[in-house]
């Protein structure tokens, strides 16, 4: 097999992942294999945090509509079902600007869910 020596391509990947280590803590940030694993490491984070983003996303949507379905007299779960029941095509990211900056917008559409709730037996 013919000799690499690979100069100038093993100086450009170095640059690039040294590049991407910037402003790491110490030598992550400067040796060439401390560097690598916290980029290694960071990437599987930034991955992670992408999926988690939307998780904690609707836990705060959920939070928000529960507080104020509970101001107009429903639960969270009364208000979501009566909801479906009415027809109504809202989805949780919507509800819960409606909630926290239209509050009377909130209330109509609570009043929508509380009107379609199936009846229940005594």
């Amino acid at each position: 097999m013919p000799r690499v020596k690979r100069g100038t391509v093993r100086r450009a990947k170095r640059k690039k992942l040294l590049r991407r280590a910037k402003g790491f803590y110490a030598n992550k940030s400067k040796l060439y294999r401390a560097a690598k694993e916290s980029v290694d490491k960071a990437l599987n984070y930034a991955y992670s945090g992408r999926r988690r983003k939307k998780r904690d996303f609707r836990r705060l949507w959920v939070v928000r509509i529960n507080a104020a379905a509970r101001l107009n007299g429903l639960s969270y779960g009364q208000l979501i079902s009566g909801l479906k029941a009415a027809g109504v095509g809202l989805d949780r990211k919507s509800l819960a600007e409606l909630a926290v900056n239209h509050p009377t917008a909130f209330a109509s559409v609570a009043a929508k869910a509380k009107a379609a709730q199936p009846a229940r037996p005594a």
